[in-house]
This record gives C-alpha cells, sequence and structure tokens, in this order.
C-alpha cells in the first residue's frame, strides 16, 4: 500500500467544505423544478447539461433519477428548508407508476432509485405512503433473485431468457441491497434480508479474485446456477479492475458488514480499500481502470473516487478506518473540490466533472455524471457531520 500522505490541510477546512456543499446545494434547488416537471433519467452529459440525456423515467435501463432526490433529501439535511421535501413529493406517482403497471421494466437498480427517494423521503418526513412505495419497490427487487445460482439478476425482464442479460449479475448490485435490508427491518419479512445475504456471499464467492481485484460482472448457467465465469460491461476488459467497480464493492461490502455484522463483508471491504489507495498515483483521482493496456488514453474517474471518499467514510463511522485511510480520504475529497474537479458556475447543472462513462464496451470518456455528482456531495455532507441514513 501506499506511505501515508502528508496532507496540508487548511485552518478552515471544514468551513470550505461547508461553502463547497453549499454550492451543490444551489445546484439542486436550480435542477429539482426541471426534473420534477419533465421526469427523466437525468444520467450523464459532458457539458452537465443532464436534461439532453433523454431517456424516460419509466425506461429499463433508466438508474440515475434518484441521484437527484438523493442531493435533494442532503439539500434539505444542509439547509431544513422544507422546499426540498416538497419538490420531491411530486414524484412519488410516477416512482409508484414504475413499480406498479411497469414492474415488469425495471432491473436491479431499484435499490438506487428507492433508497435514495421512498426510503429518503419516509426517513425524512414519515410520510408513510414513501414507506409503501419502498416495501413494493423491495418486492420487485426480490423477485429479480435466481434461486438457482444464489444471486440477483442485474438487466432485463425477469422472464426474458433468450438475451445476453439472462443468467447475469454485476458487482454494481451490492449498493442495491440496503433497500432488502430496510424492507426486512420494517415489514418484519426476513425474506429481504435472506436474500440480500445470499446475494452478497455469492458475490464475495465469485467476484473477488485472489489479488482483491474485481470482476465487472459474472455470468451463471441458466438451468443449473453453476457459475460460467467472469464478464464486463463496465471495465475495460473481463480480467482488468474497474475503478468504479472496485469503489461499488469496497462501498457495498461495508454496508453489507453495517446490515449484518458478518465479518467477511467488512474484511472484504478493508482488503478492497487498501488495494484501491495502493494502485492511486500522484493524481489521486484513480485512471478509469487499473489494468489499461498500454496506448489507450489513461481517462480519470472522479466518481469512483467520491464513492471511494463514502466508502471509507462508512468504514470510520464502525471504527474499522485505519489512520492512512483517513489520510487518504481527505486528500481525496481535498482534490475533487479543486476547480479541474468541481465545477462552481451556477449557470452548469453538473458539479463533478470528468467522471467515467463509456462510449462502448471496453472504452471511456468523460463526463459530468449524475452518481459522481451525489456521491460527492454525500461526502461532503458527512464530512461536515450531516447524518445519511438511507443506506
Amino acid at each position: 500500500m501506499n506511505p501515508p500522505l502528508v496532507v496540508e490541510t487548511k485552518s478552515d477546512g471544514c468551513a470550505d467544505l461547508a461553502a463547497v456543499l453549499d454550492r451543490c446545494v444551489d445546484k439542486t434547488r436550480r435542477n429539482l423544478p426541471d426534473l420534477v416537471a419533465k421526469p427523466a433519467s437525468w444520467s450523464r452529459d459532458p457539458r452537465g447539461e443532464y436534461p439532453a440525456w433523454d431517456e424516460a423515467f419509466l425506461s429499463i435501463h433508466n438508474w440515475t433519477t434518484s441521484f437527484f432526490t438523493g442531493m435533494g433529501a442532503l439539500a434539505f439535511q444542509r439547509t431544513g428548508d422544507p422546499w426540498f421535501l416538497g419538490q420531491l413529493e411530486k414524484l412519488l406517482p410516477i416512482y409508484d407508476e414504475k413499480i406498479g403497471q411497469c414492474a415488469d421494466e425495471t432491473m436491479h437498480d431499484l435499490g438506487f432509485l428507492y433508497s435514495l427517494y421512498s426510503v429518503a423521503l419516509f426517513k425524512l418526513s414519515g410520510e408513510r405512503r414513501h414507506r409503501q412505495s419502498g416495501l413494493n419497490a423491495a418486492a420487485v427487487l426480490a423477485d429479480r433473485f435466481v434461486p438457482q445460482g444464489q444471486y440477483i439478476r442485474a438487466w432485463g425482464r425477469v422472464d426474458e431468457r433468450d438475451t445476453e442479460y439472462a443468467g447475469l449479475a454485476i458487482i454494481d448490485s451490492l449498493m442495491n441491497m440496503p433497500l432488502l435490508y430496510w424492507a426486512s427491518a420494517e415489514s418484519g419479512d426476513p425474506k429481504f434480508r435472506e436474500i440480500a445475504i445470499k446475494h452478497t456471499d455469492t458475490t464475495l464467492r465469485h467476484f473477488v479474485r485472489a489479488d482483491a481485484s474485481v470482476f465487472h460482472a459474472f455470468r451463471f448457467d441458466l438451468v443449473t446456477g453453476e457459475p460460467a465465469g467472469g464478464d464486463n460491461y463496465g471495465g475495460h476488459s473481463i480480467e482488468s479492475q474497474w475503478a468504479r467497480g472496485t469503489a461499488w464493492a469496497m462501498y457495498g461490502f461495508v454496508l453489507a458488514f453495517s446490515h449484518t455484522k458478518n465479518r467477511r463483508y467488512l474484511d472484504a471491504s478493508v482488503v478492497l480499500t487498501e488495494r484501491f489507495l495502493g494502485l492511486l498515483d500522484e493524481e489521486l483521482v484513480p485512471v478509469w481502470d487499473f489494468r489499461l493496456e498500454q496506448g489507450n488514453d489513461p481517462v480519470r474517474d472522479s466518481s469512483a473516487a467520491a464513492i471511494a471518499v463514502c466508502a471509507i467514510q462508512e468504514l470510520e463511522a464502525l471504527g474499522w478506518a485505519t489512520g492512512v485511510m483517513g489520510e487518504y480520504k481527505r486528500a481525496l475529497i481535498e482534490r475533487l473540490c479543486r476547480a479541474d474537479y468541481f465545477d462552481r458556475d451556477p449557470a452548469c447543472r453538473g458539479i463533478l466533472r470528468n467522471g467515467q462513462v463509456g462510449t462502448r464496451q471496453g472504452e471511456a470518456r468523460n463526463a459530468y455524471t449524475s452518481w459522481g455528482d451525489y456521491f460527492l456531495m454525500q461526502a461532503l455532507a458527512r464530512e461536515i457531520g450531516l447524518e445519511v441514513s438511507w443506506w
């Protein structure tokens, strides 16, 4: 692992982070009315103009709308302004529609969508309609569980078998499991928790390699459930190490530990975090894939850095982060808040520049990303002492 960093800390560092968070709040205040007026996925854009990503909210591919609702929840916590909750309330009918008459057109990222909307709003407002919406979403997500193989299918309709997505799970799925843990605790039904644990065990068994690198995707035999081998939709290649996939795993496993107290999940998160930090260079923000072949453009991924910060914060909150992890956390936050990554321009909807997105499998380019924006805002909020309870 890298030696401890020497980090220059400003005397008013906390105040600086608060000011950066407030700029995120300002952008959220601008974005929410337009998103509410025309709900869509608002996934990513090279200029930070998210409405240009014209994908419908009810599309089966939508996994990103709730990064904006999550930012609204954080903005409410920061300001106490009920306007933010009022804006988010207006989206409830379309969230209910997605898991009602459109339930077949969903995928495993229901966890992202409903943890950062229904669970967050229920915890912040106590409104039981959001509780029910979250429970309904958890039930739809649980229906994606494949007993043969003990995994949650990532993409495609669950009734479609003649597709490349049949038998496929991906590492990002770990971030969707908190919805199931919450649903079990809230409803008293153990099945949601049991499915989450079985899927997490399968992910730990098959996705994490002996050298603490991570497959992005993994396939299972449709009939027997036997493991068929790794695959890739996010990184450079099947055997490479996608930086964001590692960050999802770091955070997903420590969240699993927080819900279950299973030490194997904690150990996995710690090892993966040490591996991630040990692969960083002087830029700190990681290259999008740690195993790029020579001649490939070393595109950086600010979103992976932001997610990694959140993972380290969770380890800290549970008392398991090392001093070196804390030093890297502070250095990564400071790096992301500099002008080449953090966009202070109020005319730009986006917050965090230079997140990695794919043009096609195995390639990458930079854009503002809704997930990068959200996880940076969450990291800033937690760093100044705000609670984030929806995971």
